[in-house]
C-alpha cells in the first residue's frame, strides 16, 4: 500500500517456500480459504494446468504469514501482484459501523437487504447487496446490540464484520465509509469528506520495545492519487480508539500519529483487511471537530443527519470512478 499496495510487502515465506515446491513438482495443492485477491495472487504464480496451492491462510501462525520473504521471491511476488493490480475489480464491501450513516449509500445504490446474509444465525450483522454498473457491491453494518439497541460502533464489531465479510464475500476492495471528528489545526472543517491515507490506533498503549509499535498498528491504505484527483476529496491520516472523547494520553498518541481524523474503527478494518491482502479504501465525513469549542457529544449529534447526506454523495462518487477500473488505475 502506500505508493502501491501493501500487498506487495506481506506475502510471506511460508506462501514464497510452497510456490518454490509447486514449481519444482514436490507439491500439488489447491486454493482454500482467503479473500480473491489472496487467492488470485498464488494462482497467477502457478503454471495454468496445474491445481495449486494454497492451505488456509487462517490456520497459519500470525507471524508466518506476515514475516519478510526472501530476495529470491521478490522479483515473482512484484509479478504476481502486477497482474492482480491489472485486474478489474469486481466485488466490493462496504462496511459502516451506523444505521445512520449506511441508509443514505443503500438508498443511492438500491441494494436490498439479504435476509440470508451468510453470517451466523446469531449475531445482529445485517448485509445490504445489489448489482450498480458493473460491480457487484455488499455493504454491511454490525447492525443493533443485542442487549442494549445500540448501533455496533467501535473495533471489536467492526474486526468481527470485516473478517465474516471477507470469508463470506471474498471481496476484491475494502471500503470503509463512516463518520468522524476532524482537527481544526489540521485543516479539517464539518462536513469534509476525506479520504484516509495512513490508519493507526491511538489508545492501545504498550510502553514495552516492538509492542509499542504492535500497538500503533499503522497501516496505510490502498493508493488512490488518481481517485482524489476526480473526486476532489481531502487526505489526512486516520486515528482510531475505542472512545468517543480524548484523554490527554489520546490526545498525545493522536498528534504522534499526525493525524487529521479521530474514529472508532478503521484501525481495526485496516487489520483485518491487511491480513487478508485485501485492499481497502477509507473514507471519513467529519461531525464535529475535536480541538474546538463544542462538546464532541453535542456537535456529532447536531450534524449527523447532514454529515451523513455527504458522506453517503462521497461513496458513490468513488464508487463512479472504481466502475471498471483496476488497482493501478486509482
Amino acid at each position: 500500500m502506500g505508493a502501491k499496495p501493501k500487498i506487495k510487502t506481506k506475502l510471506g515465506g511460508r506462501l514464497s517456500s510452497l510456490l518454490k515446491e509447486e514449481k519444482q513438482g514436490k507439491t500439488e495443492t489447491f486454493v482454500i480459504g482467503g479473500g480473491r485477491l489472496f487467492r488470485s495472487l498464488c494462482e497467477i504464480f502457478l503454471d495454468n494446468g496445474r491445481k495449486s496451492v494454497i492451505e488456509t491462510p487462517e490456520k497459519e501462525d500470525s507471524t508466518t504469514a506476515m514475516a519478510p520473504h526472501g530476495k529470491g521471491s521478490d522479483a515473482s511476488e512484484e509479478a504476481m501482484v502486477a497482474q492482480v493490480e491489472g485486474r478489474r475489480i469486481s466485488t466490493i464491501v462496504i462496511i459502516i459501523a451506523m444505521q445512520a450513516e449506511a441508509l443514505p449509500v443503500v438508498n443511492k445504490l438500491q441494494l436490498k437487504e439479504e435476509h440470508s446474509s451468510g453470517f451466523p444465525k446469531e449475531v445482529p450483522w445485517v448485509r445490504y447487496h445489489g448489482v450498480y454498473k458493473d460491480l457487484n457491491i455488499h455493504l454491511v453494518w454490525p447492525g443493533k446490540d443485542l442487549t442494549l439497541g445500540v448501533d455496533g460502533i467501535g473495533t471489536i464489531s467492526a474486526a468481527l464484520v470485516t473478517y465474516a465479510a471477507i470469508q463470506a464475500l471474498q471481496p476484491d476492495l475494502i471500503i470503509n465509509a463512516g463518520t468522524a471528528g476532524g482537527f481544526k489545526a489540521k485543516g479539517a472543517d464539518i462536513g469534509d469528506v476525506f479520504l484516509a491515507s495512513d490508519i493507526a490506533f491511538h489508545d492501545r498503549r504498550i510502553p514495552i520495545p516492538v509492542f509499542d509499535l504492535y500497538g500503533v498498528g499503522q497501516r496505510q491504505a490502498c493508493s488512490t492519487p488518481n481517485l482524489l484527483k476526480e473526486v476532489n476529496l481531502k487526505a489526512g491520516k486516520l486515528s482510531t480508539g475505542d472512545s468517543l472523547d480524548m484523554s490527554p494520553h489520546d490526545e498525545t498518541a493522536i498528534v504522534a500519529n499526525d493525524a487529521t481524523l479521530k474514529d472508532m474503527e478503521g484501525a481495526a478494518i485496516a487489520y483485518v483487511a491487511d491480513l487478508f491482502k485485501i485492499p481497502a479504501i477509507f473514507i471519513k465525513a467529519v461531525t464535529d471537530i475535536v480541538d474546538g469549542d463544542k462538546p464532541t457529544p453535542e456537535e456529532f449529534l447536531q450534524n449527523l443527519a447532514a454529515v451523513t447526506a455527504a458522506l453517503g454523495q462521497a461513496v458513490i462518487q468513488v464508487i463512479d470512478f472504481i466502475n471498471g477500473k483496476c488497482l493501478s488505475e486509482f
